[in-house]
Formats: structure tokens, C-alpha cells, sequence
């Protein structure tokens, strides 16, 4: 039994829901997300909840209800606050700027990196060493984060690169004479 799937997932104040057959509407504040559940899962809205079940006891139909239901439950978070994810740029010369609506990445290569964010994404930068990706969907906030930390990832010796504002980096220690 999921112990996660067997809850029903409440609709926050301010955000409308809406079950067709198989496909979840959110409408909130922030924007409008649309979940489309898989069919080894039934999905129902009643008092005010959205309950996830598996149509049958089969192991595919199992692994995907904790999964559908916690999906339901990102979609009415994403409408109603949003998500965002806080990166930190270490290392002498890095640094970020927005150029328009494009990100621009000093890393230490010969050139600017460029991002050009995707649509329903924003990216701030507050401090040319601090970079915050949000948005309302949070698949795609925490594939944007890490598409810009791939470029220069934190390396173990110095800690030099983009990293995670939460990231621990674990340090190694150097060559000895």
C-alpha cells in the first residue's frame, strides 16, 4: 500500500480544480497547470480533495498511484505559490547578468555562456553571484536549475562553479609535496 497514494490531496483557497476522466485542471493565482493521470489510476474530485486510486492490485498500477497523486499535489502548490530554486556562482571572474531576458554566464571560458530561459520560467538575478529560477511547474524550474549548473559544475578541490544554494560540496584535499 503507498502510504502516500491513500491521502487525498486537499484544494487550496484561491485555486479551482477539475477532474476530467483522466486529466487534472488547476487554476490559481499564478497560472493554470494541467495534469493528465495515468490509466492504471483512477482520479476523483469530492469534498473538496482530489483522491488518487489504483484500478487494479497489479505492481505497474502501484508504482504509479504515490506518483500521480504527488503530481496532483505539485500542480495545486505550483498554481498557488510557485516554485523557485536559489544557485550560487564561487570562483574569481564568475559571474551572472541578464542581458534582456537571456541569462549571461561568465564561467571562465573563452566566452559568455547565454541562456535563454524557456517560456513560463523567470530568472532574477539579485547579486552577480546569486541566480533564482521560478516558475509555477516544478519539473521544469528544477530542469532549468540544473541545465545552468551543467555548464560548470562544482569541482571537489577549490569549489569553483554553479552549485545549488542548499548543495553541500565535499571538499578534497589537495596533492601533498
Amino acid at each position: 500500500m503507498s502510504r502516500i497514494g491513500k491521502k487525498p490531496v486537499p484544494v487550496p483557497a484561491g485555486v479551482t480544480a477539475s477532474v476530467d476522466g483522466q486529466k487534472i485542471t488547476a487554476k490559481g493565482p499564478k497560472g493554470e497547470l494541467v495534469f493528465v493521470a495515468n490509466d492504471e489510476v483512477k482520479v476523483e474530485l469530492n469534498d473538496n480533495a482530489v483522491s488518487v486510486t489504483p484500478v487494479n492490485d497489479s505492481k505497474d498500477a502501484r508504482s504509479k498511484w504515490g506518483m500521480s497523486r504527488t503530481m496532483v499535489e505539485n500542480i495545486f502548490k505550483g498554481v498557488k505559490d510557485g516554485y523557485e530554486r536559489k544557485l550560487e556562482i564561487n570562483g574569481v571572474g564568475y559571474r551572472a547578468s541578464m542581458q534582456g531576458k537571456n541569462l549571461q554566464l561568465a564561467l571562465g571560458f573563452s566566452h559568455d555562456v547565454v541562456y535563454e530561459a524557456p517560456e513560463g520560467i523567470t530568472i532574477a538575478v539579485p547579486k552577480p553571484t546569486e541566480i533564482i529560477v521560478s516558475g509555477i511547474n516544478k519539473q521544469q524550474v528544477g530542469q532549468v536549475a540544473a541545465e545552468i549548473r551543467e555548464y560548470r559544475g562544482p569541482e571537489p578541490y577549490k569549489g569553483k562553479g554553479v552549485k545549488y544554494a542548499e548543495e553541500r560540496i565535499v571538499r578534497k584535499e589537495g596533492k601533498k609535496k
